[in-house]
C-alpha cells in the first residue's frame, strides 16, 4: 500500500504539477487560517485526484478485551490516532470554527470560499472592542472627564461584552484541546447511566461524523485523498459478544458510502463464525455466521496453505534472534534508499509484468461484461457478491502471473465466480481430490474432471449435510453448479491444483472442517464394521 501511495503521488505530480501540502511548520499556520476563515468545497478536480495517503492504525482487540464495550475501544482508537496524526490544535479549531465540506455547484473549480459571516462578526467584535477600550481610556485618562462615571460604565460594559465573545471562542478551543474525543467517549462509557442512555450512540456517531468531515477538509487542504486503514487483530481470542460488537462498530462506521475507512480484518473464520452464532446478532440470518461475514467483508482474502519455501522462510525467521531480524530490516531499508538515491532504474521485466497483468484483468472483465459469454449468466444478483468478485479477480490474476501460470483470464475469472457462488460444493470436491492424492487411490486423477470427482463423492456429502448445514446454505443453485462444471467450464483436477494455490476468495477453514468430518465418519464406519476373527498364532 505504501508503494502504491508513492506511485500515485508521483503520477499525480506529473499530471497536475501541484505538490501536496502538509500541516507542519508554515503549513500548520495555513491550516488554521483556512479553518477560521474559509469553507472547503469538494470540486470535480478534487474528485479526479488519484494520489492517496494511507493513515495506518493498528487495533489489537485483546488490549481492550476487559472493557464492557469493545467497539467503544475501536472508536476511541480511531479518534485518538487521527488526532495524533494531524495534531490536536487543527482538530480542536475545527470543532469550534470548522465548516462542513459541501459539493461545488456546477463545474466550479474553486476549492475555498470566504466565510463572510465569520469575517463580519470578527471585524464587528474587534471594532466594538476598540470603541469600548477607547471610551474607557478617555474616561480614565482625559482630564475633566475622569469624574464622569457614566462613560466608565459604558466603556467597561462594551469592552466586557465584546471581549467575552472572543474569550468564549478561545475557551472552547482550549477545552477541545485539553479534552480529546477519546476522553469524551470514555467519559460516556464510564457513566452510571450508560446502559440507559438512549442518545449514547448518536453522540458517538456525532463525534465520528465530525472526524469524517475533518478528514475531508484535510483532503482538500493537502490536495490528495485520505484513507484511514484500521488493522484489526486478535479478535478471535475475545469473548463472542465482544466479537459481534466490533463487527457492528465496523458496519456502523462503513454505513456512510463516502466514509474514508478501510478495515483489514485479520481473523480465523473457523473461530469467528461460532462466536457470532452464539450471540444474538444472527437473528434474521438463520443463525449462520458465514452469511454475516459474507455481508460484512467486501474483499475476502483467505491465505492458502504454505508451500515448502514459505515454511522454510518462516522457520528461518523464527530461529533468528530479534536483534538479527531488526538488523536485516534496517540493512534492507538502507540498501533500498541507496538504490533510490543513485537513480537505479526499475527493472523492465517488472513493468512488462505489470502491463501483462493489466491486459489480463481487462480481458477477464470483458468476459464478465459480454452477454454472449456463458460466464455472464452465473454472476450473482447480490451487489455485495459482485463487488467481492470484481475485487478478487485482479488479485487472482496477478498471483497467477507471479507463479508463471498459463491459465487464461477467462478461466481465472470463472474459477473466482465458482468459489464465490458455490464455496461448499467446491470445497468438498477439492477435499476429495486432496484425499485421493494423499491415499494414492487415483494415480492418474490429473485429467479427471472436477465434476466427476464431485459426483463420485456426492453420497458421502449427503450423509454429512446435517453437520454442514450452515456451509451448504452459502451455495447457489445446485443445477447451475452442475451446468457450470459439467458443460460450460469443465475444470480438471490439474486445473484445480493450479488454481488452488492462488484462490483467495475461498474460506479454507470450510475444507478443513470437511476433512475432519470425513475422517470421523470413516472412523465410525470402520468401528461399526464386523471384525473377522483369524486363527490365533500359538506363539
Amino acid at each position: 500500500m505504501r508503494e502504491e501511495m508513492e506511485r500515485r503521488e508521483a503520477a499525480e505530480l506529473r499530471r497536475s504539477h501541484q505538490k501536496p501540502r502538509s500541516p507542519e511548520g508554515w503549513g500548520l499556520l495555513m491550516v488554521l487560517w483556512y479553518l477560521a476563515f474559509y469553507k472547503p468545497i469538494i470540486t470535480e478536480r478534487h474528485l479526479r485526484r488519484k494520489n492517496i495517503k494511507f493513515i495506518f492504525i493498528r487495533f489489537s482487540a485483546w488490549q481492550y478485551a476487559g472493557c464492557d464495550k469493545l467497539w467503544a475501544g475501536l472508536v476511541t482508537t480511531l479518534c485518538d490516532s487521527v488526532r495524533h496524526h494531524f495534531g490536536a490544535l487543527p482538530l480542536s479549531v475545527y470543532h469550534v470554527m470548522g465548516t462542513r465540506p459541501r459539493f461545488a455547484s456546477g463545474f466550479s473549480q474553486k476549492e475555498w470560499l470566504l466565510k463572510r459571516g465569520t469575517c463580519l462578526k470578527l471585524w464587528g467584535l474587534l471594532f466594538v472592542l476598540g470603541v469600548g477600550l477607547s471610551i474607557l481610556l478617555v474616561a480614565l485618562l482625559v482630564p475633566g472627564i475622569k469624574d464622569h462615571h457614566a462613560l466608565k460604565v459604558v466603556g467597561s460594559a462594551v469592552t466586557s461584552l465584546s471581549g467575552s465573545s472572543l474569550v468564549l471562542g478561545a475557551f472552547s478551543i482550549l477545552k477541545n484541546l485539553l479534552i480529546s474525543e477519546k476522553q469524551k467517549i470514555e467519559r460516556l462509557t464510564n457513566s452510571e447511566k450508560f446502559t440507559s442512555q438512549l442518545g449514547f450512540m448518536s453522540k458517538v456517531r456525532r463525534e465520528v461524523e465530525v472526524l469524517v468531515d475533518f478528514l475531508t477538509f484535510m483532503e482538500i487542504f493537502e490536495r490528495r485523498r485520505l484513507r484511514v486503514v484500521l488493522e484489526i487483530t486478535s479478535l478471535d481470542i475475545c469473548f463472542p459478544e465482544k466479537v459481534a460488537g466490533v463487527l457492528n462498530a465496523m458496519n456502523t462506521l462503513l454505513s456512510d458510502t463516502n466514509a474514508p475507512f478501510i478495515f483489514i480484518l485479520a481473523v480465523d473464520p473457523s473461530v469467528i463464525v461460532p462466536c457470532l452464532e452464539q450471540t444474538g446478532c444472527m437473528k434474521g440470518l438463520a443463525d449462520n455466521g458465514y452469511l454475516y461475514l459474507n455481508r460484512t467483508v467486501t474483499l475476502p482474502f483467505s491465505i492458502p496453505e504454505m508451500g515448502a519455501r514459505s515454511r522454510l522462510r518462516c522457520l528461518e525467521a523464527a530461529i533468528q534472534t530479534r536483534e538479527d531480524l531488526m538488523y536485516r530490516i534496517i540493512t534492507g531499508n538502507v540498501e533500498r534508499r541507496r538504490a533510490k538515491c543513485q537513480g537505479i532504474p526499475a527493472v523492465p521485466s517488472l513493468e512488462e509484468a505489470d502491463a501483462e497483468a493489466v491486459r489480463c484483468i481487462h480481458e477477464a472483465f470483458h468476459c464478465l461484461h459480454d452477454g454472449t459469454d456463458p460466464l455472464a449468466r452465473y454472476l450473482p444478483t447480490n451487489g455485495a457478491h459482485l463487488r467481492r468478485i470484481v475485487n478478487t479477480i485482479p488479485i487472482t490474476l496477478r498471483l497467477l502471473l507471479h507463479r508463471a501460470g498459463t491459465s487464461s483470464p477467462r478461466a481465472a475469472a470463472a474459477w473466482v465466480v465458482l468459489a464465490d457462488q458455490w464455496p461448499c460444493r467446491l470445497s468438498w470436491a477439492l477435499q476429495c481430490l486432496e484425499d485421493a492424492g494423499q491415499n494414492h487411490l487415483a494415480p492418474d486423477f490429473g485429467g479427471q474432471s472436477l465434476w466427476s470427482i464431485f459426483q463420485e463423492n456426492l453420497r458421502e456429502l449427503s450423509a454429512l449435510r446435517q453437520s454442514l448445514h450452515n456451509v451448504l446454505s452459502l451455495d447457489g443453485d445446485p443445477e447451475l453448479f452442475q451446468t457450470f462444471l459439467a458443460h460450460d467450464f469443465p475444470f480438471s483436477a490439474h486445473d484445480a491444483h493450479a488454481f488452488l494455490a492462488v484462490t483467495v476468495n475461498l474460506d479454507h477453514s470450510i475444507r478443513h472442517k470437511m476433512g475432519l468430518l470425513r475422517g470421523l465418519d470413516r472412523l465410525q464406519k470402520a468401528a461399526a464394521a464386523p471384525v473377522s476373527r483369524g486363527v490365533q498364532c500359538p506363539h
